[in-house]
């Protein structure tokens, strides 16, 4: 990592700190995983502001917040296969692979499912399994999962996802249209009953239907 910015990672830190991240394990991830890895080289520099970044194909970074909150939430454990929807630049993605066993995203824009590929081989994360498909639909020759993150907004909580979760597992998702105020929030399933809470308000990208080959 360039020396110049760890003061800021190290800032970063103290402010997730300060805003109710105190899951241990998930700060030390946030402090390992280097964001300049995964945005425009032109914004290395901001790698470390607490603020959502542009990517390729018209998607963005969530700001550290909201990915340590999202993580945190989900309530990983090292035994755990999980799937993530939105692969995006894979900073994600990486994230929660330090905290389980086997990751599986999913991303539809084939450019950011091709640079996510290339970012995991040259951080040698071996644990994460990538798919260029139709997120809504889950991975269903993988179910079930221990826990799902979904990581863009959905106008409703897509059912195919809830029933792709084991019995007392976990999903977190955005839900609420682009026009409207989006929350996220937790889905813990019981047998066929799934418990509903809502958590923080957000801003994501729509979590859309289908598959996108170019930019």
């Amino acid at each position: 990592m360039n020396s110049n910015l760890l003061p800021k990672k190290t800032l970063l830190i103290e402010t997730l700190k300060a805003q109710g991240i105190t899951n241990e394990k998930v700060l030390e991830v946030i402090f390992d995983v280097p964001r300049e890895d995964f945005i425009p080289g032109y914004l290395r520099n901001q790698a470390y502001e607490n603020a959502a970044l542009p990517i390729e194909s018209g998607q963005t970074i969530s700001q550290p917040y909201i990915v340590a909150y999202m993580t945190q939430e989900l309530k990983v454990e090292k035994t755990h296969k999980v799937l993530e929807i939105g692969t995006g630049s894979g900073y994600q993605a990486v994230v929660l692979s330090k905290l389980c066993k086997r990751l599986f995203t999913i991303e539809r824009h084939m450019p950011l499912y091709k640079a996510a590929e290339e970012i995991f081989k040259k951080l040698r994360v071996y644990n994460i399994t990538t798919l260029f498909g139709n997120g809504i639909k889950g991975w269903k020759e993988q179910e079930p999962f221990d826990r799902i993150m979904v990581t863009a907004a959905g106008e409703d909580i897509p059912d195919e996802l809830l029933y792709q979760l084991k019995d007392g597992g976990i999903m977190i998702i955005p839900v609420g249209g682009q026009e409207e105020t989006q929350h996220i929030v937790r889905i813990i399933r019981h047998g066929d009953e799934f418990e509903v809470n809502t958590l923080l308000p957000v801003k994501f990208v729509p979590l859309l239907s289908g598959i996108v080959h170019s930019s």
